[in-house]
């Protein structure tokens, strides 16, 4: 949640200096590079719906090989594997008062990103998509005639429209929630670390 606010007041702050002080466009061009080096490409660019290949699959189950949806877990175990070994790295190159520090904090790190990414990108999203899904169809067959087959096509591309929108509000709120409740069993002084620097910049 906090990265979300830190990212509107940059866009914000960048906008403004851009227009009021268009002379200064080198200036403007390193802090958007400086910003740009704290972008999480697995949650804050396009990658991060790679979480969601096996929503997709699921989707079309009835559509495809059995074999493309495996592939579809394939890709979003991929995923959070990748996103978990790039914050477990980023932890480990920080500074740290030493070797045990540096072990305890990498692994919180990891556990960190393998719940976020649980709740992000399997658990909540699955049931959102699942109930829409449904909901869809109880619509659709109480209001319209549809052929069955048209029906299920209908309430999957219903369901695979939805994932763009639900992305960011999902991430929010897991975010929000394990700030609120997990974080404060463990201290993750990765995440605080990278909060501060980036924070120092501004």
């Amino acid at each position: 949640m906090a990265r979300m606010l830190v990212d509107i007041k940059i866009i914000i702050l960048l906008f403004y200096r851009k227009m009021t002080n268009p002379e200064h466009d080198k200036e403007l061009e390193a802090e958007i590079k400086t910003e740009l080096a704290h972008i999480d490409v697995y949650r804050d660019t396009p990658i991060r719906l790679l979480g969601y290949a096996n929503e997709v699959g699921e989707a079309f189950r009835s559509m495809v090989h059995v074999n493309v949806v495996r592939f579809s877990y394939l890709v979003a175990f991929g995923y959070v594997c990748a996103d978990t070994f790039d914050k477990s790295q980023k932890a480990y190159n920080l500074e740290w008062k030493n070797n045990e520090e540096r072990r305890k904090q990498v692994i919180i790190t990891m556990g960190d990103t393998l719940c976020w990414q649980s709740f992000a990108s399997v658990i909540i999203p699955g049931f959102t998509i699942n109930r829409l899904c449904a909901l869809t169809a109880a619509i659709l067959k109480k209001t319209t005639s549809l052929p069955s087959p048209i029906l299920k096509t209908t309430t999957t591309l219903v369901g695979l429209s939805a994932i763009p929108f639900i992305v960011k509000p999902i991430d929010a709120f897991v975010e929000l929630s394990m700030d609120q409740s997990l974080r404060k069993l463990y201290k993750n002084k990765f995440l605080e670390k990278e909060s501060s620097e980036h924070l120092k910049e501004l």
